[in-house]
């Protein structure tokens, strides 16, 4: 492995530059509209990649129960369910880009919720649920937003991508606790929209 920087003067000019371009980092310093700072999580085991889940959303893009300005923690109670949703959304991203050819690795973060949550598992056909995102995103934001409104902690609900699954998706970050590193996963795409799973090490 090649190291970033030959020098500490070097990691320190890499460091600036991430401090001035991260969006985690510029909302646990300030941060946004509709994340204040003082929401984020400092001093917890894997802080970092829990505030980036609600710091990262997709620009101009919702997702089914958060804003484009706003991310959430999304999770499933089997890791089957959660490559299910990743395969699904990247091959999106990778059709969007006309390259079916990718292999990305995923290591899964295992964490626990307490809390009020939103329970949609008795409401299959509830509009939230629709797999078409102009119809299920809009709708499930407006569940969220409800929810958030209400301090509810989170919704349960049915995965859309993988038939039987349960995920869960939490709309604080201080909802996430606990986290501790569980397995690592490899998803292949070999020119087609087909996925291979590999479970590694």
């Amino acid at each position: 492995m090649v190291p970033l920087a030959d020098n500490q003067d070097e990691l320190d000019l890499l460091a600036e530059i991430e401090g001035a371009t991260s969006g985690r980092l510029a909302a646990e310093d300030r941060g946004t509209a509709s994340l204040p700072a003082t929401e984020l999580v400092h001093g917890v085991a894997h802080a970092k990649f829990i505030n980036a889940s609600f710091a990262y959303a997709k620009p101009r893009q919702m997702n089914r129960f958060n804003p484009s300005d706003r991310g959430a923690w999304y999770a499933a109670l089997a890791v089957e369910t959660c490559i299910a949703e990743v395969g699904f959304h990247l091959t999106q991203a990778l059709a969007d880009a006309n390259d079916f050819s990718a292999v990305v690795e995923y290591g899964e973060m295992l964490a626990s919720m307490a809390g009020v949550f939103v329970d949609l598992r008795e409401v299959p056909e509830h509009d939230c649920l629709d797999p078409n995102p102009a119809v299920g995103y809009l709708a499930g934001n407006v569940v969220a937003a409800q929810a958030r409104a209400a301090d509810l902690n989170g919704i349960i609900y049915p995965s859309v991508r993988h038939p039987g699954g349960t995920c869960i998706v939490a709309l604080r970050p201080n909802v996430v606790q606990s986290v501790v590193q569980g397995g690592m996963h490899r998803l292949i795409w070999s020119a087609t929209p087909a996925y291979v799973v590999e479970h590694l090490e």
